[in-house]
Formats: C-alpha cells, structure tokens, sequence
C-alpha cells in the first residue's frame, strides 16, 4: 500500500461506522469517558501517580485516529479545567479541579496525552495499528511523546517549589518508575488492535 493510499485508510471508528459527525461525536464523549475512568485506577505516587491513563490514551489515538483524538483528549483537559473531577485522585483522595490543574506537576503529561494520541491517529491512518510489531512501536512512540512534555514540566514545577530538579531527580520521579508498567502497556495496546482489526474484518467479510 502506498502512502497516499495509506493516508486514506480507515481508522478503527470509521469500520465500526463512524462515518458522519453524529456518530463520531459519540464515539468522543466514549473515549473521553474511557480516559477519565482509566484516570480512576489509581497507585498514588508523588508527583506523579500510577493510572490506566495512558492506557487509555493509547487506545483512543489508534482507534478515533488524528482528529477525533485530538477533540477527545482536549475536552478531556478541558473538562477537568471547567472543575469536573475526571483526573485521578490525589494522594489524599482528593480531585484537583479547575484553574488549579494548570499547576499541577503532572500537566506535561496531560498535555502530551493530547499530542500522543494525534501521533496514534496518523499512525492508524497509515495503518500501523492491524501489525502487532507497528503498533507496538507506534504506542512507544506515543509514550515517548508523553514524557517529552511531561517531565520538562514536572522538572519546571519542582524547581519553582524549591525541590531538587536535576535530571537524576527527575527521572526518577517521573520516568523510572513507569518504564515497565508502560512496556506492558505498549505490548497489550499492540496485541488488541490488530486482534481487534481481525475480527472485525472477519465480521465484514
């Protein structure tokens, strides 16, 4: 498949027939959904807690594709912004909400879950997700994206609060702890869509 051809290829949505703005809308509000009751599975580290997020995040970028995850995963900033307590809990069980999400030390990652899912998207339009190989370095590379904006902004809120931000600190409060949890992740999210892609194929013919 060439990739002019490859550019128009469906996305997962689009087969399960997403094929108008109504529809589409729906599967949004789902994934946005999805995302914030990922956000609930929660092992509370600080500054940054262990959720099924990204897992989620990964999910909706290969299966809505660019567009539609980009709106998914900015409404779901939004949502927390405008004080809906769709992020994960606090320590102390507790939502941070509205304005105060802007500073929190985690706002990189959220960010980079909106980049991260649009990268997915334009790997689903060039079909990465029906390969269990592509789409495992698809999602690595989307968590690659993730950390790229979440720890400068992690190192950034740690130095403003007078805590140690060096690179060593850093990563280890905001990398070394997810490498295997988000492997995992990578590997799971890499067998379920092409798995996924199969049956419904399957199901078409």
């Amino acid at each position: 498949m060439s990739n002019s051809l490859a550019l128009r290829s469906p996305v997962l949505i689009d087969r399960l027939g997403a094929r108008n703005v109504a529809i589409s809308a729906v599967y949004v509000v789902l994934s946005v959904a999805l995302i914030a009751g990922a956000a609930q599975i929660t092992i509370p580290l600080w500054p940054v807690p262990v959720t099924g997020q990204s897992f989620a995040v990964l999910l909706v970028g290969a299966s809505l594709g660019p567009i539609r995850a980009g709106i998914a995963t900015s409404v779901y900033l939004l949502l927390a912004v405008a004080g809906l307590p769709v992020l994960a809990a606090q320590p102390d069980g507790s939502h941070t909400t509205g304005l105060a999400v802007l500073a929190l030390p985690t706002l990189g990652y959220l960010i980079g879950f909106i980049l991260a899912s649009v990268a997915l998207g334009w790997f689903a339009k060039l079909a990465w997700d029906r390969k269990v190989l592509k789409a495992f370095i698809a999602f690595l590379v989307a968590e690659a994206i993730i950390y790229a904006c979440g720890l400068p902004v992690l190192a950034a809120y740690l130095a403003a609060n007078g805590l140690p931000a060096d690179a060593g600190t850093v990563f280890s409060l905001g990398l070394t702890p997810f490498i295997l949890g988000d492997l995992i992740k990578a590997l799971l999210a890499g067998a379920l869509l092409p798995l996924t892609w199969k049956l419904v194929n399957r199901k078409a013919s």
